[in-house]
């Protein structure tokens, strides 16, 4: 599995999910229809589950809290990996920057690991993260 592969499952992996009760009731109430009733089965395709968006900052802000570290996981690649329990060796942050299609000197670690973090936030917001305005 790929470095990023193991990022999304640490965080996604600590999401609970939603009760389906409550995302039926409410899109439900979103088509106008009473709560309860719901659309016919073919209007979802199975494929094409509906999910909430996965809140990072609160499954991170979780873990923080639990490992008893100080850990700057916000702004700190190295510092993110290891409150997931991965490796943060800079060989796996090269081939993290490697995956992530990083263009810049990967021998420069500082700048290399600035762009990381971004990308990596930005990454799990394409893949369903919901990611804070402030991060």
């Amino acid at each position: 599995m790929s470095i990023f592969g193991k990022i999304v499952s640490a965080i996604f992996g600590h999401a609970s999910a939603a009760p389906p009760s409550a995302e039926v009731s409410s899109a439900a109430a979103a088509d106008g229809k009473p709560a309860g009733i719901t659309a016919p089965a073919a209007a979802t395709p199975p494929s094409a589950p509906v999910a909430a968006p996965v809140d990072v900052d609160a499954i991170l802000s979780g873990l923080a809290a639990k490992s008893g570290q100080q850990l700057n996981w916000k702004e700190s690649i190295v510092d993110l990996l290891k409150l997931l329990n991965l490796d943060s060796s800079l060989d796996a942050r090269k081939q993290l920057a490697t995956e992530l299609h990083y263009t810049g000197d990967q021998n420069d670690s500082a700048t290399m690991n600035v762009w990381l973090i971004k990308e990596v936030r930005q990454k799990l917001a394409e893949n369903g993260g919901k990611i804070p305005a402030s991060l």
